[in-house]
């Protein structure tokens, strides 16, 4: 998506070869007419997947999932990183965070994903795949299917394209990062087959 380089080109910061800060127009400050035309590509590239809702993890992927799912006419479910005493039934799985360098556990409450439903997993950066990993877990617990996969920003250089690939799991992206630095800025990847 051309606007979405653009607009990493001119706001982003490469603070080194692993971290790209976008938190003026993705997941901190956000940029609503950017956040409208990422949603209304990610809906074009899915409509024909038969989804039934757009699902994310909090908080990076929420305003591109929204977005997606306004689009989709679907509804959202943002997965939780800690379990809130108000959540009677959740599903669970254990994930590490590339960003933050930790493990933490996705929860979802289990009457929010029906049996059958067809998911769409949209999120703002993918590196090693772990959060799709979490995605996947919760998915296949709540017996639903993943029939999707929208990245704002890909770090192609990481193993998640192939993991979510090898899966069988349509994944398109958005903004692909062949490789970034500090004094050579960002390098786009020619975008994989998706």
């Amino acid at each position: 998506m051309e606007l979405l380089k653009r607009v990493i080109e001119e706001k982003g910061t490469v603070l080194s070869d692993q971290v790209l800060k976008t938190d003026s127009f993705l997941n901190h400050a956000i940029d609503p007419r950017l956040m409208d035309a990422i949603g209304a590509d990610f809906a074009r590239h899915f409509a024909d997947q038969g989804i039934t809702k757009v699902i994310t993890i909090e908080s990076g992927g929420i305003a591109p999932a929204y977005s997606a799912a306004l689009h989709l006419g679907v509804p959202l479910v943002f997965v939780k990183k800690a379990h809130p005493a108000t959540m009677t039934s959740p599903l669970t799985a254990r994930v590490h965070s590339f960003t933050k360098n930790r493990e933490y556990e996705l929860c979802v409450e289990q009457s929010l994903i029906d049996p059958g439903d067809r998911l769409l997993f949209i999120d703002d950066f993918l590196a090693n795949g772990d959060a799709f990993r979490g995605i996947c877990s919760l998915a296949e617990q709540a017996q639903a299917s993943l029939a999707g996969a929208g990245i704002c920003v890909e770090k192609a250089w990481q193993n998640g394209h192939a993991l979510i690939t090898s899966l069988g799991v349509p994944l398109y992206v958005l903004a692909s990062i062949q490789s970034m630095s500090q004094d050579d800025g960002i390098v786009w990847a020619s975008q994989p087959s998706q």
